[in-house]
């Protein structure tokens, strides 16, 4: 039986990223989830952005079967599109039962419009008095500057509660990522512990089969997917000036995910060929990273955008 390979602080460091990617991945959809849920309504986020990544994963998952990886990839790779059904399901239902709400808003308004005129014609027939319209302007008048009033209270009790949201909604984030990282702390310090996981020697795949080209081929059609999937979100929020319904937790937990992978290959091994091997995944990340930093911009200067207009129009009403 051969000696086992030392444990050095390059691979404890690749085990524990790795393993700190894994947790992110695996928790990956559940922000956008409950963002969903609890807004009753999924207009947030681009079906083309989920749908496009349900095909990098629908790749990824052929791609690993063609290859013969170990199961565990395989089974990461199934619940990745489980995961992705489930939220393009949850993102359709809400958009279908909202179109049917709006359906019948606008229907009920119309007919109330068409009622309201048919009064109106009755009351100028009947009360066109003289005096009778500068009557209803200075009752009009009269109203106007309480309801600003009020309009005002409404914005200035915004304000007031907004900065509690905001700290609440750092710290929900702030606590969720701290416990996606002792999460994957402690599941690498569990499987080396029980030997699930072990030190890889560098270049020790080398021996074995080459990978299928068809199965190569998958992977690299599954990393552009991921790498271009961002694309029409970042241009939705940009063409909408809003990042409304959208989790900010969702980004940053990929964010996490794309750099901790990263870093697991790196501190495993920067030796040339493997490097090399690894590169069109590094690059995959990296350019996702920085699609990340995008939206996270977009939250920044859009983010309230709603919210804003809202109090804005509030105090404007008569």
């Amino acid at each position: 039986m051969p000696d086992p390979i030392p444990l050095t602080w390059n691979e404890a460091l690749s085990g524990v990223t790795g393993s700190i990617s894994l947790a992110a991945w695996i928790f990956l959809l559940v922000p956008q989830l409950v963002e969903n849920y609890q807004q009753g309504s999924a207009e947030g986020i681009s079906l083309t952005f989920l749908a496009i990544w349900l095909v990098g994963d629908i790749t990824n998952l052929a791609g690993a079967v063609w290859a013969g990886l170990v199961p565990t990839v395989i089974a990461l790779a199934v619940y990745f599109c489980i995961a992705d059904a489930i939220l393009i399901g949850q993102c359709l239902y809400y958009n279908s039962l909202n179109r049917r709400r709006e359906e019948k808003a606008e229907a009920k308004s119309m007919r109330a419009t068409k009622r309201g005129n048919s009064m109106t014609d009755i009351r100028d027939d009947n009360l066109g008095l003289p005096g009778s319209r500068r009557r209803t302007s200075s009752g009009t008048s009269g109203h106007r500057h309480p309801h600003g009033d009020r309009a005002a209270s409404v914005a200035t009790l915004d304000r007031i509660t907004e900065e509690p949201s905001r700290s609440r909604a750092a710290l929900k984030n702030t606590i969720s990522v701290v416990l996606i990282f002792a999460v994957g702390a402690a599941g690498w310090a569990i499987a080396w512990k029980t030997g699930a996981w072990r030190p890889t020697p560098v270049g020790g795949e080398d021996g074995g089969e080459p990978t299928p080209l068809g199965a190569s081929i998958l992977g690299y059609a599954s990393a552009v997917c991921y790498l271009g999937a961002r694309i029409p979100q970042i241009v939705k929020n940009q063409r909408e000036r809003s990042c409304d319904g959208l989790s900010l937790l969702f980004f940053v937990l990929s964010l996490i995910g794309n750099a901790t992978y990263g870093a697991g290959i790196l501190f495993h091994s920067v030796q040339r060929d493997y490097f090399l091997t690894n590169l069109p995944w590094l690059i995959g990340s990296l350019g996702t990273m920085v699609e990340d930093a995008i939206i996270f911009v977009q939250f920044s200067a859009f983010g309230e955008k709603e919210e804003k207009e809202g109090v804005a129009d509030g105090s404007a009403v008569e």
